[in-house]
């Protein structure tokens, strides 16, 4: 009787199986997810960005700058994008992030040159993230030795060699020395904030069904929008608590610098956590329990962990990862959150990353209204 039956053992396997194949859903997470960390570890990650945008200040136009500029692209680490005309322009490039580097070549460069006064180029670099700017920065190291090896001849031959003719300064703008902890932990707060929001409200609606008050909800007079905002509104309250914490706690252990408004910040926050809330109310009119629900949320955060920039450097991936990685709103956050605190960007700056925040939340209102179900039909 109680013997090993094979018949029992080949019946459960055909239920599960056949269960298996009742919830779509969870069998395509199973499936999906895995093929999303292959594809993106596989072809997206990268930790070692080349190519990187930067603009030069050139004041003195001569054989040996255009040296200089050749032997720095010819790294790959570089490629000069734009030409600018003062420090001004060059200071707000690197303020909103457009560029990564910006090369100076300073006035009467060549005549200190060939005087043998070993002229000075100065490197200022966006430093907000150190893995991004850390290989190009090495590759610098023996640029002074090689970039004016051909130039260098006749008479000027005795300039070549130890020390260099020229040297190179960089000065790491935001982050000077390289602290780590200045970029993860404000990128930590929109991460921790996805998670949360995108999960807890992604339960929101499938916990009324599983617990059964979904019939008395859907008995009131109450709109889907009235619905949506009144499920929203607790949890960006919450929101605002876990932020406190870890901008608290970002000052206080580990003395991350916060030059610009904590009143910007907050604001965009409140956008930022809209959009994640959007997605996981739209979730959660789609998921049948709440562990679709929850299989669902970590199908979104995935990807935007890994896309945003914030474990890997954004610019080090290929172009088709940082178009998909400019959808999501963790993206765009993280650069307000880092360009606030680390740049003090105002509201003029980070408006470029916040209309696609406010777009997707556009987006995900939308989706989630028009599928919130007005009867459990």
């Amino acid at each position: 009787m109680n013997a090993f039956s094979w018949r029992r053992f080949v019946a459960m396997l055909t239920k599960e199986f056949v269960q298996m194949r009742r919830d779509r859903l969870t069998f395509a997470m199973m499936v999906g997810i895995p093929i999303i960390q292959l594809v993106l570890f596989g072809y997206a990650i990268n930790t070692d960005p080349k190519g990187l945008p930067s603009a030069v200040l050139v004041a003195d136009h001569s054989v040996f700058s255009r040296s200089f500029l050749s032997a720095i692209e010819n790294t790959g680490y570089f490629k000069i994008v734009q030409r600018v005309t003062s420090e001004e322009e060059a200071n707000r490039l690197l303020e909103l992030g457009e560029v990564q580097f910006v090369i100076n070549i300073p006035h009467n460069f060549s005549r200190e040159l060939v005087r043998g006064e070993r002229p000075a180029v100065l490197l200022e670099a966006d430093a907000t993230d150190p893995v991004a700017t850390g290989n190009a920065i090495s590759a610098l190291a023996r640029i002074s030795e090689t970039a004016l090896i051909h130039d260098l001849t006749g008479s000027l031959a005795q300039i070549r060699g130890t020390p260099p003719a020229f040297e190179v300064n960089v000065h790491r703008r935001y982050n000077p020395e390289g602290i780590t902890q200045y970029n993860i932990v404000p990128g930590l707060m929109g991460v921790i904030l996805t998670m949360t929001m995108v999960m807890m409200t992604g339960l929101a609606v499938t916990r009324e069904q599983e617990r059964g008050t979904m019939e008395m909800l859907l008995a009131t007079p109450v709109k889907p929008i009235e619905v949506m905002c009144g499920k929203i509104l607790p949890y960006i309250i919450v929101g605002y608590v876990q932020a406190a914490i870890i901008l608290s706690a970002a000052k206080v252990l580990f003395a991350v610098p916060m030059l610009g408004s904590l009143a910007l910040l907050s604001l965009s926050l409140v956008l930022f956590m809209a959009a994640n809330l959007g997605v996981g109310f739209t979730f959660s009119t789609i998921a049948r329990n709440q562990l679709q629900a929850v299989q669902m949320t970590f199908f979104f955060f995935l990807p935007s962990l890994l896309l945003s920039g914030f474990m890997f450097p954004f610019r080090g991936m290929p172009q088709w990862a940082q178009a998909l990685g400019e959808i999501f709103p963790l993206t765009h956050f993280l650069r307000i959150a880092r360009g606030i605190l680390l740049k003090g960007n105002t509201l003029a700056e980070i408006a470029g990353n916040l209309w696609p925040i406010a777009l997707f939340l556009l987006v995900a209102a939308t989706v989630a209204l028009l599928r919130y179900r007005q009867t459990l039909d």
